[in-house]
């Protein structure tokens, strides 16, 4: 996975009693201060969506893809809202963009939870994309790619597995 590196800073006001309970507990927790903080307001699978998603940017495209794919697959209903609160990075080509969407469209779907808002920005891709290039295979893509893969435009099988 790609680790994003840190440009920015953000400061706090705190008062001197608040300060050294953040010490103490990142000093417990064995971290310095900013990831403390960090890990309290940032949720690990936020960090780790986000993380897979700008992995999807590199040469392995498709392994990035299965593993968001694993990782939304194996999250509870709640972490999972959690992890997708934010969208994926914007330099995602739109067929990234609407691929990871509709993995997370299903994920909800299958969580039985709502969709994130951000979802309904992005738009479908005008040209359809099919996951082979066998003509043959086209029909039986059409009929099976899930709903959410539809809708944006992709056609993929999910029948193996229910990988996508």
């Amino acid at each position: 996975m790609h680790k994003s590196s840190k440009s920015e800073q953000l400061q706090i006001r705190v008062t001197r009693r608040q300060k050294a309970a953040i010490q103490r507990s990142a000093a417990q927790a064995g971290m310095d201060m900013s990831a403390y903080v960090l890990s309290r307001v940032v949720s690990s699978s936020t960090a780790r969506f986000h993380d897979y998603a700008v992995a999807c940017l590199g040469p392995a495209s498709r392994f990035a893809l299965a593993e968001l794919n694993s990782f939304l697959s194996g999250l509870a209903a709640g972490d999972l809202r959690d992890a997708v609160a934010a969208p994926p990075p914007s330099a995602l080509t739109p067929y990234l963009l609407n691929y990871i969407t509709a993995m997370v469209e299903q994920a909800c779907a299958r969580r039985g939870i709502a969709v994130p808002a951000w979802t309904r920005t992005i738009v479908p891709l005008t040209e359809p994309v099919f996951a082979s290039a066998l003509k043959s295979l086209r029909l039986h893509l059409l009929t099976h790619s899930p709903p959410p893969f539809r809708r944006r435009n992709i056609f993929v099988d999910s029948s193996v597995g229910e990988r996508i």
